[in-house]
Formats: structure tokens, sequence, C-alpha cells
């Protein structure tokens, strides 16, 4: 028999944009549960080893007040517990891995426990429950609205939630799907959407985008870490995906942006102009021995372009389907460090890498990969208003400058449309964006009145959802949702009145500012020119060196 619980707020998904979520509902006084498929919270950057993934001016502006303090804290966590040298120590930038991805690369275990920290006040105070290692089974709706969700635990044990609000902050939107309400997933078609790089044929829901099953590795010279050979190696180092230029166990990829074949090896000696080494190793290291005194090795999150696993989609499938998936993204990750371990041509003569160690003792694994996949798409709500490329694209807003202005603002975000290959056979797609503000309008859905995507689940397309799910983004609207949740409750008030309600719309967005913490647009800028990540530079008036109100 399952036992009930009654919250203010039930968010279902230990992500980031479900911490993010509960933090803002308990600072406007709401109850909320926080229910986590895994035992770590955290998501893509603790459970799933992916260091964040940022915008280039996220030191200074773009990102909420809670997840500043969250990289300070992290930051703070090296300095208090790392025997760092002095210069290290005393970087007001401190870049625990100096991974190139960004300017804050950090190991997933640190991100877990600093989330655990900010949580555990309002966890004392009873003011957040969080249950791991639970998944929504199933969902009880009526007249609209989500009257209770059940969770059940590996050994079967059930919990019957109910709550004023409901958020779906899961990587795949599983509670969207439970609810049944109206979403989409997969790519559109462009004559749907009218987006320029959208597919020019009819909507494909099964081109969906690649799942990386990341591993930390650690760098042991004079060691012998080889693993066993996995199962089915000799299948993937015969293959070669419809968009790949050779098999994919390789150093030579397809280019994001030209789909030209390109190196990428494990390690290169040469730097570019700026002294960056582009390499494997050094895009997501997530601790650098050089910060370090003696004694310590370097440590990378491997989440890299042979790792994509392709083969099969996870959304619209049934559970052994899924699971099958799931299975193949992990064998394909254990056979590449095999391959790299075995096999792999070296930088320095000869061939096999077998320093490389994997580190379950970090990812809490057996075989050092990490607890969760790396998901990039999720469901999509049908919603108010749908989020498109003309929004935010360069190219698509040709002739303007800027991004569309969103009178019902509820946060902001920058990143490139960057979307991976899909199970389709598409290659990559990587289209330039400008700063871009986030619509309190793809947050309500056209139906359900209780239910609200915390999550890479908005009302966006399938190019959007690719510049809006990365860490920074997905804390924005995981932290939006949940001020609007508290909002409404306080208030008595339905998402979409907030919405249409000019009154109660400038309240909320007021409640975001000046409580919760969140940047409602972008500086002014006064030029954009060509840069090679993102496709401008931003120069704002005052300098971006000042943080925004």
């Amino acid at each position: 028999m399952s036992r009930s619980q009654h919250f203010d707020l039930v968010v279902v998904g230990g992500g980031l944009g479900g911490v993010s979520a509960v933090l803002a509902a308990a600072r406007l006084g709401l109850r909320s549960v926080l229910v986590s498929e895994c035992d770590w919270v955290g998501g893509q950057v603790s459970s799933q080893c992916i260091p964040p993934d940022e915008h280039p001016w996220i030191e200074s502006v773009g990102c909420t007040r809670t997840y500043r303090d969250f990289r300070d804290r992290v930051r703070s966590f090296y300095r208090r517990n790392y025997p760092l040298k002095a210069e290290a120590r005393t970087a007001g930038r401190l870049n625990p891995g100096s991974g190139n991805i960004g300017p804050l690369s950090h190991e997933p275990q640190v991100a877990r426990l600093v989330l655990e920290e900010m949580l555990a006040p309002w966890i004392s105070r009873g003011l957040v429950t969080v249950l791991r290692d639970q998944r929504a089974a199933e969902v009880t709706t009526e007249h609209d609205e989500v009257r209770s969700v059940l969770v059940r635990g590996p050994e079967g044990e059930e919990a019957e939630l109910t709550g004023a609000f409901f958020l779906d902050a899961t990587d795949l939107g599983d509670l969207v799907d439970l609810a049944g309400a109206e979403h989409v997933f997969g790519a559109e078609s462009s004559s749907e959407t009218g987006e320029p790089h959208a597919l020019p044929g009819p909507a494909d829901p099964y081109d969906q985008q690649a799942i990386t099953w990341a591993m930390l590795l650690s760098w042991n010279p004079g060691t012998d870490n080889t693993i066993d050979r996995p199962a089915d190696y000799a299948t993937w180092r015969a293959y070669q995906p419809p968009e790949w230029p050779g098999p994919l166990l390789s150093w030579e990829v397809s280019d994001h942006v030209t789909h030209r074949p390109r190196l990428r090896p494990l390690f290169t000696e040469q730097e570019s102009a700026g002294g960056v080494r582009y390499d494997l190793w050094h895009a997501r290291r997530v601790l650098d021995a050089a910060h370090l005194e003696p004694q310590w090795g370097d440590i990378t999150a491997a989440a890299w372009p042979m790792m994509d696993y392709s083969r099969l989609p996870l959304i619209g499938v049934d559970a052994p389907a899924r699971e099958l998936a799931l299975l193949e993204a992990r064998q394909l990750s254990l056979s590449f460090l095999y391959w790299m371990q075995t096999e792999a041509p070296r930088h320095d003569g000869g061939r096999g890498y077998p320093e490389l160690r994997s580190r379950g003792d970090l990812t809490g694994t057996p075989d050092g990969l990490a607890k969760m996949p790396y998901i990039r798409e999720s469901r999509r709500i049908r919603s108010e208003f749908t989020l498109v490329e003309q929004h935010i694209g360069v190219a698509a807003r040709a002739g303007l400058e800027g991004a569309e202005r969103f009178r019902d603002s509820v946060g902001i975000s920058a990143y490139r449309i960057d979307v991976h290959p899909s199970t389709s056979g598409r290659p990559t797609i990587d289209i330039d964006t400008w700063p871009f503000q986030i619509p309190l309008g793809s947050l309500v859905p056209v139906r359900l009145r209780n239910l609200l995507p915390a999550a890479k689940n908005i009302g966006a397309t399938h190019l959007t959802s690719g510049a809006c799910r990365v860490h920074p983004g997905e804390w924005t609207v995981g932290e939006a949702a949940g001020a609007l949740a508290g909002f409404c409750v306080r208030r008595k008030a339905l998402p979409s009145q907030v919405r249409s309600d000019p009154g109660k719309l400038g309240e909320f967005q007021s409640v975001l500012a000046e409580v919760i913490g969140v940047e409602l647009e972008w500086p002014r800028y006064e030029a954009l020119t060509p840069r090679h990540r993102f496709g401008y530079v931003l120069e704002s008036t005052p300098a971006l060196s000042e943080r925004t109100p």
C-alpha cells in the first residue's frame, strides 16, 4: 500500500532545474518535495559527469543569483578542501580543471556536495524534502489539473504525492507524458515552425539528439589500467554512423560546423594563439594537477564526439527499446575507452594508452561511467507561446539587431543552437544565436493548469531547445517555474492569468528580480562582431564586468 504525502509543490526530477525550482519555492515559503531518480542530485553537473557549459559572459552577467552562488561555492569548496598552490588559491576566477568548455570546469562529486549544501538549510526548516532513487510511475488528473503523482523506488516501495503544483524537471519529460499533457518530441517541419533550419519535409518525431554516457578518467603514467574487453566491442569497433567520416572509434570526427573530417586526438602539443590546447583531454578536464601540490594528477570528464550514441531513440518507444538504447550507449563508451587503452594511435608514438584509468571511485559506479546518461533532448510541452529560431537565431533575424524582446520575460540565457547528431542520421546543427530572454508563455501549457516544465521541456522547438538545454539555462527555467508556482499559490492565481494580466505579470517579475534574483533582460549592447564560438561579441553599456542589478 502506498503512503500519501501532501506538499505545496511536487517537483519530479533531481537535475539542476529541479534543484533550482525547490530553492526558489522555499524562498517564497512553500513546502516542496524533490523526487530524484538518482541518489545524487544535480543531473548533468553531477550524476551525468558534465562540467558546466556556459556562455562567454557568465562571470559578470547572464545567470541568476543562486546559480552564481552555486559557482562561488564550488570555487570556495576547492579553496577550503584542496591543497591548492598559492597562485590558484588566490585566483579570483579559479577554474579547477582549466577545461576549455568554460571558465569553471570542476569534478561532479564536488557539484553534488555543493548542491546538497545549498539544500541543507531548507531541508532542516522542513520546506524541502528530497526523495532519492524514485521515479514517477502514475499520474492522476481531473478537470485539466494534476491531482497526484505515484512515485516508486527500486524495491517497489511507493508514495502518493499530492500538491497544488507539479513540476516536470526530468530529462525526458516523463511527467508531461504520464499526465497526458500536449507535447511534441523530435524534429519539427519548417512548414510548421517557419524555421529556416527545421526539416524541409515532414516532421520526424524519431529525429532525436544523441545521448552520451560520460565517464571520468585520470592519467597515471607507468600503470596499466586496461579494462576487460567490452562484450560489444567488435560491433562498435566496426560501426560507422551515417554522418561520420569513418569508424566511430578513431581520432577523426565530423566537424560540428563544416561536417568535414577533423582530427581530435587525446593529446596534442599544439596550442592556439591564446595558449589553449584543443584536444580531447583538455576539453572537459575537471582537475588540473598544475593547480595542486605534488602527488596529484589530472582528471578529465570524457564526453566526446566519438561517444555520442545515436543509433536508437529514447522517446516514443517502449521500455525494452529504451533499455536497449541505454545498454548500447554504455557499451559504446566502454568500447571507446578500451580502444583508447589498447589500439589508439598515441601522440608520442606507438598504440594504446593503458595509463588511462576510469574513476569509478569518483562517479560512485563500478565501471567509472556516470550514474546517468547525458540526455540532450526531452519531450517539449505545447505551450501558450513557442520559442522558435526566428526569435533568437542570428541568420534567421537577418537585418535585426538582437533577439526578440518579450514583455513576459522570466529570465535570460545565451547559447548557440547546438543540436548533436540524430537518430535519423542527420549531422550536427550549429547556428549562431543572440543572447535571448525566456518568455513566460513557453512555461504555460495549453491545457493543464497546474503542471509546469522545469528543465529542457519548455515550449521550444527541436532547434531552440538546443540553445536552452545547458547548465545555466536549465537552472533559470527551473527557478522561474518554482517561483511561478510559489507566486500562484500565494496569489491564488493560475499561470495563464499571471501571463495575461499586466498587473500580476509585473508583480511576478518583481518577485523574480528582487526576491529570487533573476535577471530579466540583457544589458544594452552596442556592437556584435564575428566570434568563433558564438558568432558574436557582446559589448554592453555599462561594461560587462559590472553585474546588472
